[in-house]
């Protein structure tokens, strides 16, 4: 009886750990056009709350930017 059980357990486990979606990807990835006059900075602050800092940070590391130096026309993927 209890070798059943927990069979039983183990089978429904397996099953909703496969069914499961990571919560990460909610949507989507967004991408930036930059346009003349934008930065980092304000790309972050438009886009995201919270801390500015640390949106300016994830960007550039998103990106893979050596510094916070964007050109109109480029494409940044927002994190």
């Amino acid at each position: 009886m209890f070798v059943r059980l927990i069979v039983i357990v183990a089978v429904f486990a397996v099953v909703v750990a496969w069914g499961a979606r990571r919560s990460d990807s909610a949507g989507p990835e967004q991408v930036y056009v930059v346009q003349a006059g934008d930065s980092v900075w304000s790309i972050a602050a438009a886009n995201y709350g919270g801390d500015i800092r640390e949106a300016v940070w994830r960007l550039e590391d998103r990106n893979h930017l050596a510094g916070s130096l964007v050109s109109p026309g480029q494409k940044l993927r927002l994190p």
